[in-house]
């Protein structure tokens, strides 16, 4: 009897040498965090990877489109889920805020964060700044004797027709991006005179707004309208026949933004994530994984890669207006162009 207690003893001691620390240390916690994650894939998993790693606290995460969050929000009103909101298009936060999904937390870290770029009231704090583009295929381009655009009003160009792709605003706060900066250049009437022949152009509405970058680079469309950042990234990934290009009217952009959802689990892990995400250190970890957006934190060193698109023309872009009139303008743009968002 002896003999198999200390057999016992001996085999609990090996599995516990065998397990990782972080994964010791969440036993030791007892901590849980879910993210809703509106940035891309692979940032969401290295995040939630390295803060599990630093604190013990487990750490899943759900990636999603902006308009899926707010979708999942509202349903989840009276038991949510997650307990923060991760990265997207901040007239989205802007949304959430106006439906009472999200509360305010003013992190200590919201310091070091550059004006401008968070909420006065703490409902939501910057995390990245993202500019709005155009993504070509060089190769299809030469192929079929075209030009990369570089204005909106190119996009509408009989050349054109069939060629491009680009997000439905009802899922993707990309395209919500760029049907609010439309309105907010030239007037919403004559914006949505605008989308109707635009709509004429497009050969594909995606569900998410990064698809169209990698469909450039896969050459499965000649023209897509994305983040700029999320293009540059699919090049150095390899799509080495992505062209980029800004419209010169001047174009909108994102603050990616993180927020406390109202109602959700474990506050207190929630906050010491937000605290954690917003700092120099984690903020310059994205571009480990290919992410290149301009960052808010006043100390954090830019992506080199973004280098390139720094001069961008960019409108004065009102996120609080957009993200108030989100519903009615998506509504309308629908029933302009006679289209709904794709379910996948």
């Amino acid at each position: 009897m002896k003999k198999i207690l200390l057999l016992l003893s001996v085999l609990l001691f090996v599995i516990s040498c065998g397990k990782k620390e972080s994964e010791v240390t969440a036993e030791k916690t007892g901590q849980t965090l879910t993210f809703y994650a509106g940035l891309q894939e692979d940032h969401a998993a290295m995040v939630a990877k390295e803060f599990e790693k630093e604190t013990g606290i487990e750490t899943n995460f759900v990636r999603m489109s902006s308009g899926e969050v707010l979708a999942r929000l509202k349903a989840e009103r009276n038991n949510m889920s997650a307990s923060v909101w991760y990265g997207g298009p901040l007239d989205a936060f802007v949304a959430a805020k106006e439906a009472d999904l999200i509360e305010p937390y003013m992190s200590p870290e919201a310091a070091n964060i550059k004006e401008g770029l968070k909420g006065p009231e703490g409902y939501w704090t910057g995390i990245y700044v993202g500019y709005l583009g155009f993504v070509g295929n060089q190769q299809m381009l030469d192929e079929k004797g075209l030009k990369m655009p570089t204005s909106w009003a190119d996009l509408l160009k009989p050349e054109y027709k069939g060629e491009i792709v680009v997000a439905h605003p009802g899922s993707s706060g990309t395209a919500y991006t760029m049907l609010a900066t439309l309105v907010q250049l030239m007037g919403e009437d004559e914006a949505m005179e605008y989308l109707k022949k635009f709509n004429g152009q497009v050969r594909q509405y995606t569900k998410s707004g990064t698809a169209p970058g990698r469909m450039a680079g896969q050459g499965e469309t000649t023209i897509g309208i994305t983040f700029l950042h999320d293009a540059i990234k699919y090049k150095k990934e390899g799509y080495k026949d992505i062209v980029i290009s800004a419209p010169s009217e001047g174009t909108g952009y994102e603050i990616g933004g993180v927020a406390l959802l109202k109602n959700g689990p474990d506050q207190e892990t929630a906050k010491k994530f937000i605290d954690w995400v917003l700092t120099k250190r984690v903020q310059e970890m994205g571009q480990t994984v290919g992410s290149f957006q301009f960052l808010t934190n006043k100390d954090a060193m830019p992506p080199s890669e973004a280098d390139p698109i720094k001069n961008t023309k960019l409108i004065k872009y009102d996120f609080d207006w957009a993200g108030k009139n989100r519903i009615r303008l998506v509504e309308r743009f629908s029933t302009e162009t006679s289209t709904t968002a794709p379910k996948k």
